[in-house]
Formats: C-alpha cells, sequence, structure tokens
C-alpha cells in the first residue's frame, strides 16, 4: 500500500501555525477523500483539516493540543496501491469527469504543487490538486459556488465545474517526501497550590492564553496614548427610531447603531491616512486598503475580531449587512480564518456592556483602535440665535487609543475630532 502525507494546510494570510484540538479519526480508520480528519485552531478560528485522499489513517504524528506549522506533516494515510504513476495528458477529447477524480486522486501525492499563495481562501489539498491537473485559476477556484462548511469548495464542487468547463488532466510527477515526525516535548508548568480550601483553580483555555500573550505584548510594544471627544448623536438615535423598522423589512438585516459608527470612521480614514499604517520594526506599512476590525465578544466571554474588508467601499446597506454576518458568524463560531485578517483599523463597542468610556488596548500591528461609549440622555447647553438653554441631548464618548511612536497628538486627536464631527453632522433625511 502507498503512504501519504496528510500536511497542515496554508489557511489565510499570515496564519503560520496551528493548534489540533480534536482528531476526528482514529488510527485504523477509513478515510474518503475531502472528509475532515481533524479540528484546528489558529489563533482566530477553527476549523476542519479534510484528507486529500482515500485510505485508513495509519499513523497521527502530532496529538491534541500539540502546535503544528503551515506545511508540516500531521498524519500518515494509507492507499490503495504501490507507487503512482504520473497520468496523462489527453491529446483531443477531455477525459470523462469520473476518470478526472480518480486521476487526481491516485496522483495527489505526486502532483506539483500550484502556487495559490495569491489566495487567501481556503482550499482542501485535494481542490487545490484538481485544480492544478485541470488547469483552473486562481480567479476561477475563488469564484466557485462551494457546498461545504463555511462555503468551503469541495470535491464534488470542482469536478461538476469542470464537466461544464470541459478542461484536461496534466498531473506532473513529483517525488514523494518521506514522513518527518517532531520529537519535542511537551513543556508542563506547575499548578499553583490554593492557599485556602474554597478557592477553585481553573486554566485558561487556548483562547484566553493567545489573547493574554497579544494583549501583554501589545502593551509592551506600543506607546500607548487616549483622547477622549464627546459625541452628539441625537440626530443620529433619532433617524434610527425612525427607518429601523422600515430598514429590517426592505433589507432583512437590523439595524443598530455599529455600521453608522463604522461608516464614520471609515470616512476619517480617508481624511487621515496616517492612521491607516502599521508598524514593521524601523518601517511604517501605509495600508492601501481600509479594513475595519470589529472587536465582538463571544458567548465563552473571549473575544474575537472579524475585519471588514474595504469598508470605505460600502454603503450603509453593505456595511449594516457585513457588521450583521460578522457578528453572527463570530458568535456562532462560523468565522474563517481570512474574516480575521488583514485589519488595518479597530474599533471597540464597548457601550454594549454600559462603559461611557474606556482606554482599549491596539490591535497589531496597527497604530490606532477606537472605543464606543454607551448612548445616554444628559443635560447639555443648546446654543441658538435667540440665546443659550438647557436641553436633553443623546450624548456618548469617543475613546481613541493611539501608538504614540508613529501617531502624535495633533493626528491622534485630529482623527478621533473628525469621526465626531461626521456622526454630529448627520443627515436626518438621508436614504439609506
Amino acid at each position: 500500500m502507498a503512504k501519504f502525507e496528510l500536511k497542515l494546510p496554508k489557511m489565510g494570510e499570515s496564519v503560520a501555525e496551528a493548534t489540533i484540538t480534536n482528531w476526528l479519526k482514529n488510527v485504523g480508520d477509513a478515510i474518503s477523500a475531502d472528509e475532515a480528519v481533524l479540528e484546528i485552531a489558529t489563533d482566530k478560528v477553527d476549523s476542519e483539516v479534510p484528507s486529500e485522499v482515500s485510505g485508513v489513517l495509519a499513523e497521527v504524528l502530532f496529538q491534541v493540543n500539540d502546535v503544528v506549522k503551515v506545511g508540516q506533516t500531521i498524519a500518515i494515510i494509507e492507499t490503495e496501491g504501490g507507487s503512482v504513476a504520473a497520468a496523462p495528458v489527453a491529446e483531443t477529447v477531455a477525459a470523462p469527469v469520473a476518470e478526472v477524480a480518480n486521476t487526481v486522486e491516485v496522483a495527489v501525492a505526486t502532483a506539483a504543487p500550484a502556487d495559490f499563495k495569491s489566495s487567501d481562501k481556503f482550499f482542501s489539498p485535494l481542490v487545490k490538486n484538481i485544480a492544478t491537473a485541470e488547469g483552473i485559476s486562481i480567479t476561477e477556484l475563488e469564484n466557485i459556488a462551494g457546498s461545504g462548511k463555511d462555503g468551503r469548495v469541495t470535491k464534488e464542487d470542482i469536478l461538476s465545474y469542470i464537466k461544464n468547463r470541459g478542461s484536461q488532466p496534466a498531473v506532473v510527477q513529483q517525488p514523494v517526501a518521506q514522513p518527518t515526525t517532531d520529537n519535542r516535548q511537551p513543556i508542563t508548568q506547575a499548578v499553583p497550590v490554593s492557599v485556602n480550601g474554597g478557592d477553585e483553580i481553573v486554566e485558561m483555555d487556548r483562547m484566553r492564553k493567545l489573547i493574554s500573550g497579544y494583549m501583554v505584548a501589545s502593551v509592551q510594544t506600543s506607546a500607548h496614548v487616549q483622547s477622549f471627544i464627546e459625541v452628539d448623536v441625537t440626530n443620529i438615535v433619532k433617524w434610527r427610531d425612525r427607518v429601523k423598522n422600515a430598514f429590517e423589512k426592505r433589507e432583512g438585516e437590523k439595524l443598530t447603531f455599529t455600521p453608522i459608527f463604522m461608516e464614520a470612521v471609515a470616512k476619517a480614514l480617508k481624511d487621515f491616512p496616517g492612521m491607516n499604517i502599521s508598524v514593521d520594526g524601523d518601517f511604517i506599512i501605509k495600508r492601501k486598503n481600509i479594513n475595519l476590525g470589529m472587536a465582538a465578544a463571544l458567548p465563552n466571554g473571549n473575544l474575537i475580531v472579524p475585519v471588514i474588508k474595504n469598508a470605505d467601499q460600502l454603503n450603509l446597506v453593505g456595511m449594516a449587512k457585513a457588521v450583521n454576518d460578522l457578528g453572527n458568524r463570530a458568535k456562532a463560531g462560523k468565522l474563517k480564518p481570512d474574516d480575521t485578517q488583514g485589519g488595518t483599523y479597530t474599533v471597540t463597542n464597548v457601550g454594549t456592556f454600559g462603559s461611557v468610556f474606556g482606554t482599549p488596548i491596539i490591535n497589531q500591528p496597527q497604530v490606532g483602535i477606537l472605543a464606543l461609549g454607551a448612548i445616554r440622555k444628559v443635560p447639555a447647553v443648546i446654543e441658538t440665535p435667540e440665546g443659550d438653554f438647557i436641553g436633553i441631548r443623546q450624548k456618548m464618548f469617543l475613546s481613541h487609543s493611539y501608538d504614540h511612536r508613529v501617531v502624535d497628538g495633533a493626528l491622534g486627536g485630529s482623527f478621533v475630532k473628525r469621526v465626531a464631527e461626521y456622526l454630529e453632522a448627520f443627515d436626518v433625511n438621508r436614504e439609506y
């Protein structure tokens, strides 16, 4: 029987490793091509690793909670047959779809890998090999509607696409790498002893450990400075109260305050591109796209930051759909690795929990984060041509944390002031 190495696939931009959280198959179990073998967790989201071939799980090289790097062999699968020969290239007539599938499944261990680095989407190794054999471009592959988990393209999806496309398989032979093992010994930490018999000692879960490390590293990396500004959002509150029911009826989406605030932040970032940067050592990277991170609390109390890509290009309806989609999938644990990658600036809504303002920690390697405080009815001085008077207004605080290594007070303060100006100048007669 031939042996096939199951490797940890590329899962998205900047994801270099993952933690094994659960083996779905045991040694000796039969596996079908494109069937999930194990579950993994990156620093942001959880995912599954499917098999590229059909066979039997012969060996597991890592255990639960082991950290594996992208490209490392994590298991050995025994397949039917011995050495595998390259599939011949048809000259005039494309092979039937069934034959294409069998050819690719047999040759998957020897197929030359295509360069999929230009895509941040997750494709199983089997799908990648079929695409390579059929000469399917990255653009074509990204546009195939996936029926798998989280919209993932399955073997059936790509074979159906091939049937209509009429391509020819072409598999290039390449030596099979010998399986490697990782002999690292697990690092154990002494469990603290309670001096009070009634105390309970609970180890942090994986995500809480990661969040803890990121928060400490950010404080140690960036020189955090805060600016605060109070904003009158009375017009926004009145407008939303007036249109929210009609909005939901027409768009099928709830209209919260978050997309309105996100819209203002995206506009301000276009006005002040110096806030839409990141730091890499002694270098400043000016980001071309405005990708807004949206901090979201999870049901288990942990935190995750899905990203709204090209937020400045969305109208209010598009922003509302993006906010609701990412928020719902975050709570359901269905975010994909790419959903948390590529952020250039982050917004966190501390007002959800009643906080008036806060001092949020920057999401590295970004240089700023904005906290939205709770909206409150407060007495305020209202200036009119006839004189000043006291009235009830809806107000909130914006808390802006920024990295003083590269952002000075003039820029950090001007940016949050511009956000406030956009919110206070909100047109109550606007269409959504």
